[in-house]
């Protein structure tokens, strides 16, 4: 089967959950990835319709607890302790490194599986070239991210294996600690200064993702493990599901002092479409106006540049406004961000071409 023709604006994602949902019965809900379905927000169908070229595809692993294997982010309200001006969800606790890899190497089938059966319609790619490629044919581009590295040993050789499996980005911690670092709580209202930075184990672990060509996201760190990486990478700083915290004081957002030196690093925010991550009041509410999100969109571009400010869903996993639904809303965006000045040149960047640019920085091999 040929894959359709591109659209003029393919959008790469800088998250997704999309594996977690197809590898966990009860959060999937029987749905597949080839056939067009209401449940979620992305499959084959909706992604061609919404012009979605490609992303992120996280592999996540759940506490191993079988109610917060339902639950991956702050989308419910499930654990969450009201405060007198928001609302907080402690930390998750640590998970068992042992059933982190084999949940991650099980979720990880799951995403070369479709690329077996996707007929040449979906690639896992491992270069920029390769990803150049499928976003000029219109074949989906799917990079292997993991959220979180419980499954990678402090010896790192898990990091050496995955690496050639293909994965080309890592998030050293979700909001839950682990060897290498803390993450940061679901709390509202809060500065992101809510613990201890990297561990010695952290460090070597973004010296070795330097090395290897792999990425490295800030999303679900902390701020003192944020300037810890800031400190130690050469390669440009990556936030692939964050907004801003003037605007939203969500801890998960990032401080005008974060985004000036994602700036200076020449890196990339992707703004996150979560409903409590883009509201004044954090509110979890799915009627939240798509300018709000496209107001995160602008902040981070009239601060750090246009070149420096994408697109990171987090599509299921966490609530987007409901004006937007799923994948097959995105021209929704565009066509608010258009209707706020926003020219072609412009929207390219947004779309695809700044992670193009980071990607080709940050990965080794170009072909």
């Amino acid at each position: 089967m040929t894959a359709p023709k591109p659209t003029a604006l393919p959008i790469f994602d800088g998250h997704n959950d999309m594996l977690l949902s197809l590898y966990l019965p009860d959060r999937g809900k029987g749905r597949g990835f080839f056939e067009r379905g209401e449940e979620g927000h992305l499959d084959l169908p909706r992604m061609r319709e919404g012009g979605f070229g490609g992303g992120f595809f996280a592999v996540f692993v759940p506490n191993e607890l079988p109610k917060r294997a339902r639950r991956k982010k702050s989308d419910e309200n499930e654990g969450q302790v009201k405060t007198e001006q928001g609302y907080d969800f402690p930390l998750a606790p640590a998970i068992d490194p042992a059933y982190a890899q084999r949940v991650t190497l099980a979720v990880a089938a799951g995403l070369f599986r479709l690329e077996r059966d996707a007929a040449g319609q979906v690639k896992v790619v491992r270069t920029a070239d390769e990803l150049e490629r499928c976003l000029g044919d219109g074949t989906i581009a799917m990079v292997f991210h993991i959220e979180g590295a419980e499954a990678i040993d402090p010896d790192l050789n898990m990091l050496e294996v995955l690496y050639q499996a293909g994965l080309r980005s890592a998030g050293i911690v979700w909001s839950r600690p682990n060897v290498f670092a803390e993450g940061v709580p679901f709390r509202f209202p809060s500065t992101p200064d809510t613990g201890p930075g990297l561990t010695d184990a952290g460090r070597e672990l973004v010296r070795a993702c330097n090395q290897l060509g792999v990425m490295v996201d800030l999303s679900h760190l902390n701020e003192r493990g944020f300037w810890d990486v800031a400190g130690l990478s050469g390669a440009p700083l990556v936030a692939t599901h964050s907004c801003v915290h003037a605007i939203c004081p969500l801890t998960r957002n990032l401080t005008d002092k974060q985004l000036d030196a994602i700036g200076e690093s020449d890196g990339v925010v992707g703004i996150n479409f979560a409903v409590s991550f883009l509201r004044p009041d954090g509110d979890n509410d799915a009627d939240t106006p798509l300018e709000l999100l496209a107001r995160h969109v602008d902040y981070v571009a009239d601060r750090i540049g246009i070149d420096h400010v994408a697109l990171g869903s987090d599509f299921d996993g966490a609530r987007v406004p409901a004006e937007l639904g799923d994948a097959a809303g995105l021209p929704k965006l565009l066509a608010v961000l258009r209707a706020r000045g926003h020219n072609d040149a412009s929207l390219r960047k947004i779309t695809h071409e700044n992670w193009m640019r980071v990607l080709r920085r940050t990965w080794k091999s170009g072909g």
